[in-house]
């Protein structure tokens, strides 16, 4: 069964931190804070709350996608646009370390990047190479 392909375990893990990271924020004014609170302040104003939504919600449609094992490519190629993103806006100037050794940096977004890419190359980049 396709859904049930070599990468299913790890879409269905990166699903559920996707969606609980994009949904997360969107029934408490999470969304929204990042927005104007983050995002406007760094100078996306007046679009910040509007970028926000588009991250999470790109977040929610990209964990439905790996979950079904639909439209792999492009949910991945968008999230891994977000999460490079996240680290120029965010996370490197935090260091490596999320927690321990550091606060908040790309170390998680980094992990979660080559999670995306092995799930859309599942037989490695010399696959790439053999299709040219």
């Amino acid at each position: 069964m396709q859904l049930l392909n070599n990468t299913f375990l790890l879409r269905l893990i990166v699903a559920v931190i996707l969606f609980v990271h994009g949904a997360g924020g969107m029934f408490n004014n999470g969304v929204n804070d990042f927005g104007n609170l983050f995002l406007n302040q760094i100078g996306f104003d007046p679009l910040g709350v509007p970028l926000a939504w588009a991250i999470k919600i790109s977040h929610v449609v990209a964990a439905v996608c790996l979950l079904f094992n639909k439209y792999i490519n492009w949910a991945s190629i968008i999230t891994i646009l977000v999460l490079i993103g996240g680290i120029v806006l965010v996370h490197f100037k935090e260091g490596w370390y999320v927690v321990g050794a550091g606060r908040n940096g790309m170390e998680f977004n980094i992990l979660l990047i080559f999670c995306l890419l092995t799930i859309m190359f599942p037989n490695g980049l010399g696959a790439i190479k053999n299709k040219v």
